[in-house]
């Protein structure tokens, strides 16, 4: 039986266009660090590394799975699909939200919470035997607990996301909710090299207390 995220986990991804309170349990996450505008090819790069480690531990899983039948009963699932690449947004540059070479972000891509730390190592190592790169080495396995936030979709080009933010922060003052930092976290429910920018989907969301 394979899982499912966009099934499974419709409170956080099966986001609609109006504001809503989720709490968001502690998740495991491969994550990268950068700076600048992501439109550059540092971030290109960085996206570059997510995505072979995280197909790497799915086979690798899949493979243990399928070797170790004695062990079955411990897991729910024999497989998983691949989760959205996520980002966790801030700047140097409060002043001026929209000068992107000022932006700090961490990308991340989402693993399943019976993913080990020795599985991720393995499919890092299995990456780079076979495709060396540098930037490996700085990828980490995190457990990432977001709690308390306020979420909701927004549709369309990423450089039209301050008026979704405004809906958001609408939201939060009639509801006398509070945000708790700059920061915030998008979900990239669709292929942005692949989706023309007026039908991308993410999902926005930030903490409150």
């Amino acid at each position: 039986m394979k899982y499912d995220w966009k099934k499974e986990e419709k409170f956080l991804y099966g986001v609609k266009k109006l504001p809503q309170v989720v709490t968001v349990p502690p998740q495991k996450f491969i994550t990268i660090k950068g700076v600048g505008d992501p439109n550059k090819q540092a971030f290109s790069e960085r996206v570059g590394v997510l995505y072979p480690t995280a197909w790497k531990i799915k086979m690798g899983f899949k493979k243990f799975y399928q070797l170790h039948p004695e062990q079955q009963k411990d897991f729910e699932y024999a497989e998983f699909a691949i989760f959205p690449l996520e980002g966790i947004w801030s700047t140097k540059n409060v002043e001026d939200i929209t000068d992107k070479d000022s932006f700090e972000y961490r990308i991340m891509l989402r693993q399943p919470n019976w993913i080990t730390q020795e599985m991720f190592e393995a499919a890092v190592a299995a990456v780079a035997k076979k495709e060396p790169n540098d930037l490996l080495n700085k990828l980490s396995f995190e457990t990432i607990e977001d709690g308390k936030c306020l979420q909701v979709l927004h549709r369309g080009s990423f450089d039209d996301e301050p008026a979704t933010f405004q809906k958001l922060d609408q939201f939060a003052e009639a509801n006398g909710l509070k945000r708790k930092s700059y920061s915030h976290r998008e979900i990239y429910l669709n292929d942005a090299r692949k989706t023309a920018p007026e039908k991308r989907q993410t999902i926005l969301r930030y903490q409150i207390e």
